[in-house]
């Protein structure tokens, strides 16, 4: 597949640069191979089009990722079993869905009654290079790659500009929002095992300008009502700047640019203009402000969503789409590798879910898919909840060097569970199946990149589109093709 973007041959944050010799010489080399330019172009305009005729193509303007750091287990929420060992049955009883014949646990009862509304993959399943740990999966599904630098711990080391980009850095740099808001938010906490804070959760080898916008309010993961004291002073204007004086300064500014030759030659490669004209047109107009504002919704919608990190999360994320945010990544509010509230069920896995993370994953999303559903939202707006893998079907084994108790699952990317929701997909869906325990898929296997490919499909973005990296080295965003069978 030939793909042609933005400036041939060089990375695509420098769009300053021109067309070099080098450029020419490679789309003129391509005759060699009996491909010329103008085919080339051609073979790109059909896959457009061939794109635009598939199901799911391109109906998502926005995407919220919910994303369930820590690797839930799928056994006790949305694919129990029974007739097996005692230590393979969950601990929870099954109860009945709105789909015949599928079951989820006792655990998640609002979304057992709207399981007619989204789509389920009960078959996700990879087989990890080494150690499978909490970084190197989260690396794998936020950018679609695996990495080879790892420290002796087994975890990833520290975020790096060199690394892959985010795929919500990918899809805001090719589809940034049509309107003056934050095109890219990750709340409440940062991508995490133990000291390593954010990697995969960056915009890599694009550039700092498409990072996400991160909203991580202070205070202990325990704190569930931190996002009450959220602060966004970097979107407020001063009492004594008003929009309109905002705005005179901004044409003096010009003004004087206009005069400055020199000044305008030394920084038009920065893209100045571009940059200030964003940041004031979002902050003028206000959008990101009233989108925080979740005080503004009632008690009853608080409520709903759960008043706690998650929900709340939830919450900010539907109006941050409503208002005009392409990208949002809901992060679970723990990090990944600890106890309580966290989906690392090594010990304690029958309280910690029943009592802590089950509830809050229920209510937070089974309200965020109705309330966009309600709202008409659901239909342009995709959203994705998923972990790094799922947990082992024998509990009190060890399947990662950890030590887990009998009551606790390891680490197992073998077969997991992810749910689908809006844009296109299927209602009442379910894709694939797991075997007898859980341990492996019996049909239709997705992998985590084929995941994502389906993401970037949804926003209209060819999966294997190319992108240059630091050292002006093509990839493909991700090297999987969307699962079609999730659209309708």
């Amino acid at each position: 597949m030939w793909r042609i973007l933005g400036e041939p041959g060089r990375d695509l944050c420098d769009k300053h640069l021109g067309v070099s010799r080098r450029d020419v010489l490679r789309v003129g080399g391509s005759t060699m191979l009996g491909m010329t330019l103008g085919s080339m172009l051609e073979i790109q305009a059909a896959e457009e089009a061939g794109g635009a005729r598939q199901p799911g193509w391109n109906k998502a303007k926005s995407i919220i990722l919910c994303y369930l750091q820590g690797g839930p287990s799928h056994l006790d929420l949305w694919d129990p079993k029974t007739n097996v060992p005692d230590n393979v049955k969950s601990v929870f009883n099954p109860i009945s869905t709105k789909l015949p014949g599928i079951q989820f646990t006792e655990v998640l009862p609002k979304l057992a009654q709207i399981n007619d509304r989204f789509s389920m993959i009960r078959s996700m399943s990879y087989t990890p290079n080494g150690l499978f740990n909490h970084t190197a999966a989260i690396y794998q599904i936020m950018t679609g790659y695996t990495t080879d630098k790892v420290s002796p711990s087994g975890q990833l080391e520290p975020p790096d500009p060199k690394d892959f980009p985010n795929f919500g850095s990918n899809i805001i740099r090719l589809k940034p929002p049509t309107v003056p808001m934050l095109p890219f938010v990750m709340l409440p906490r940062p991508l995490q095992e133990s000291n390593v804070v954010g990697k995969g959760g960056t915009a890599g080898f694009l550039g700092r300008a498409f990072d996400p916008y991160t909203l991580y309010p202070s205070g202990d993961d325990m704190d569930m009502a931190k996002l009450s004291r959220i602060k966004i002073d970097d979107l407020q204007l001063r009492p004594d700047v008003f929009a309109t004086r905002l705005e005179r300064r901004a044409r003096l500014r010009d003004s004087i640019v206009k005069k400055m030759d020199d000044v305008d030659a030394a920084t038009k490669d920065y893209t100045l203009n571009e940059y200030y004209d964003r940041a004031l047109s979002l902050i003028v107009s206000g959008r990101a402000r009233d989108a925080f504002a979740i005080e503004n919704e009632s008690a009853a919608m608080r409520e709903r969503y759960g008043r706690n990190t998650f929900g709340d999360s939830c919450l900010l994320a539907r109006r941050l789409v409503e208002a005009g945010t392409r990208i949002v990544e809901v992060v679970w509010p723990k990090v990944a590798n600890s106890d309580n509230h966290s989906w690392d069920v090594h010990v304690g896995l029958s309280g910690r879910m029943k009592n802590q993370s089950g509830p809050m994953l229920d209510a937070g999303i089974s309200a965020l898919i109705s309330d966009l559903d309600e709202r008409g939202l659901l239909q342009e707006t995709l959203v994705v909840v998923i972990g790094e893998f799922g947990r082992s079907p024998q509990r009190g084994v060890s399947t990662s060097g950890n030590s887990n108790s009998d009551d606790g699952r390891d680490h197992w990317p073998y077969c997991y569970t992810a749910i689908a929701a809006g844009a296109g997909v299927k209602r009442g869906y379910v894709h694939g199946e797991s075997d007898r325990t859980g341990s492996a898929p019996l049909r239709d296997p997705v992998h985590p990149t084929d995941l994502l490919a389906s993401m970037y499909h949804s926003v209209g973005i060819a999966p294997n589109t190319i992108v240059y990296n630091h050292l002006n080295q093509p990839r493909e965003l991700v090297k999987a093709e969307p699962v079609m069978s999730l659209f309708s």
